[in-house]
């Protein structure tokens, strides 16, 4: 008689991985809901356990800053996967700053993160040491697109890479920070997959334009 297969033991390391990405995705909905001051433990651990919690983390503040951290470096990980090799730089970066619009919009956890560390003054983001580095990586991105684009004589001379990651960024930070408000005022649908799609082009049309090279 066949014997089935047993899976492989995940190793100890697995397992701590494991236990801590579950513990963040529960704390990231809680903050999410109720920023830092409004989160309790309790809470988080209801959909955990607390022993679990404080074996992994030293207390509230210490999760809170595993979940900005994670949130920051899925981000700046998915940006690093868009082919910004083929084609022209002018196209390359279109798919970066559709991709960008899309993230946002997939990801409202990342936005509402954001908003509620700027409450904060960054407060916690300052005592993550390695996010500074990790983060300037779409800076590395932008840069070597400009010099692409410039070159081939799309793209006009001087343009500061930070001031085209932050206006990027606030065109797709809008979609999610306001679609409520914006929603009611207007009655703008700003969630739906057409929607995305077209704030998305929109967006692209408006950074290259800014870009683009005059005679």
């Amino acid at each position: 008689m066949p014997t089935t297969a047993k899976p492989p033991r995940r190793s100890h390391a697995e397992a701590r991985q494991q236990a801590i990405s579950q513990i963040i995705d529960i704390a990231t909905q809680e903050f999410v809901e109720k920023g830092l001051a409004g989160a309790r433990i309790d809470e988080i651990a209801g959909r955990s356990t607390k022993r679990k919690i404080y074996y992994y983390f030293e207390g509230k503040d210490d999760l809170y800053r595993a979940v900005l951290e994670r949130a920051y470096n899925r981000v700046r990980e998915s940006e690093a996967a868009v082919d910004i090799e083929s084609g022209t730089a002018a196209e390359a970066l279109r798919r970066l700053i559709e991709h960008d619009v899309r993230y946002h919009s997939q990801h409202p956890e990342l936005v509402r993160l954001v908003m509620n560390e700027n409450i904060h003054r960054a407060e916690h983001l300052r005592q993550i040491s390695d996010l500074p580095q990790g983060n300037r990586r779409v800076i590395g991105i932008l840069t070597r697109l400009i010099e692409r684009g410039v070159a081939e004589g799309s793209f006009r001379a001087g343009i500061d890479p930070v001031e085209l990651h932050m206006n990027i960024t606030a065109l797709s930070f809008y979609n999610v920070s306001n679609q409520f408000t914006f929603s009611h005022n207007f009655g703008v649908d700003m969630t739906s997959a057409e929607a995305i799609a077209r704030r998305a082009a929109q967006v692209g049309d408006i950074i290259l334009a800014w870009l683009k090279r005059t005679e």
